[in-house]
């Protein structure tokens, strides 16, 4: 553990989610959980050595499908269910993984339809992010373990309601993996852990970069399930663009602070560059304050540029530099007890989706329900959101702010089918 930057008690294990009023979904979930019959994940089928775990997948769009697919392939699930709100995408997973029209769930409810059929022992979160706190209550309810994408959450309730729901989840023998790339990865494993033992020695600064092209556009987003097929550009669905997808770099930045809350953050952003769908912001730049005077600098785009782009962090110390590139170099300078080469990880996108799949695999059989990505998770999504409260407000947002909002972001999606 890294001297300079000890472990605190993270306020958010001292405050208790809020009362959401988003469907009430947290306060039926805390006084009805008591009324469902929990299955044992010790008991369900799936957890001997020569079971195949029955894997039921929530959000069959892009990802979703290929997802699906690296669980497949590892050999140890089974696709024994396809739930999206849209019958096509779930029906292409159905003729993909050869299931039954029983198997295939649409709708709003779509994922709490499939978990009430039964016969899975798992489900993959993949939806938009604005489901999925009622989702990962819905499973873990019902005794299912769980594999959820980032992010967690759109707003601060949300990510405190799955942080509730993981710690259930363990108590009650759950598996609950989140999905994060780069903490699968060897080279940002180990360079991690040489921060953390002091290799920079005292933390000065840093930066946090998230520079990408546009998203593509799904046909015309101006109605409710238009918006649900373009929900990247949706801030209500997506959580805006730091959240949805700069959370990668923000979490390395988290990391590296070893998972220490920011102080105090300042930020400001809009849309300039890509105009012609949704309401997400297309840029942020943000000053995030940590302990002991340690400034970071992030910003992100999301529109086309003629300019090079990239996921980058750069924390530097006084006796060294951590340098971390998603995709290419990750590695730490400075003289003799602080430089480690590292290496690359080109594949680092599919390739960290596939450790963690073999991670909640195993985890399962071995009932192994320490859960560690949960905390650092729930962490990195409020810095995200901690960043979005001080852009859009243009005030300074301390973590105070973010612990005590109690926002909750509503999609207004009631005239859709359930």
């Amino acid at each position: 553990m890294d001297k300079k930057f000890p472990r605190q008690n993270i306020t958010i294990t001292q405050q208790k989610a809020p009362t959401m009023n988003r469907r009430q979904f947290i306060t039926t979930s805390l006084t009805t959980a008591a009324a469902f019959t929990l299955i044992k994940p010790s008991l369900v089928r799936g957890t001997e050595t020569n079971s195949k775990i029955r894997l039921g997948l929530i959000g069959c769009g892009g990802r979703g499908k290929w997802i699906a697919d690296l669980f497949a392939a590892h050999g140890g699930y089974q696709i024994a269910g396809a739930a999206d709100y849209f019958q096509e995408r779930a029906d292409a997973v159905a003729t993909k993984h050869q299931l039954t029209p029983k198997q295939t769930f649409t709708g709003l409810k779509c994922a709490e339809k499939m978990i009430a059929k039964g016969g899975l022992d798992a489900v993959a979160i993949i939806s938009p992010p604005y489901f999925h706190p009622e989702q990962a209550a819905a499973a873990v309810t019902a005794g299912l373990h769980v594999y959820l994408a980032k992010p967690l959450a759109v707003d601060v309730p949300g990510c405190l309601a799955i942080r509730k729901t993981g710690l259930d989840a363990g108590k009650k023998g759950i598996v609950f993996l989140v999905d994060f790339q780069t903490r699968a990865d060897q080279y940002f494993i180990e360079a991690m852990r040489r921060v953390h033992d002091g290799a920079l020695g005292t933390m000065v600064f840093g930066e946090a970069l998230y520079h990408a092209g546009r998203l593509g556009k799904h046909g015309e987003d101006k109605t409710p399930e238009g918006r649900l097929r373009n929900w990247v550009f949706d801030k209500t669905l997506s959580g805006d663009i730091i959240v949805e997808q700069n959370i990668h770099t923000l979490d390395v930045m988290n990391w590296a602070m070893n998972n220490v809350p920011p102080v105090r953050c300042n930020g400001l952003g809009g849309r300039k560059g890509r105009l012609d769908v949704g309401d997400c912001w297309d840029y942020f730049t943000c000053v995030y304050e940590y302990p002991n005077k340690v400034g970071v600098t992030f910003s992100s785009r999301q529109y086309d540029v003629d300019a090079p782009g990239g996921i980058i962090n750069k924390m530097y110390g006084t006796k060294g530099a951590l340098l971390t590139n998603y995709g290419g170099d990750v590695m730490i300078r400075g003289g003799e007890g602080t430089f480690y080469r590292g290496g690359k990880s080109p594949g680092i996108y599919k390739d960290g989706a596939v450790a963690n799949i073999k991670t909640f695999h195993e985890s399962i059989l071995a009932k192994n329900v320490a859960n560690p990505t949960l905390e650092p998770s729930v962490m990195s999504n409020l810095v995200a959101i901690m960043g979005r409260m001080a852009a859009y407000t243009g005030n300074t947002v301390t973590w105070d702010d973010v612990m005590k909002s109690t926002e909750t972001l509503d999609a207004n999606l009631a005239t859709l089918k359930a």
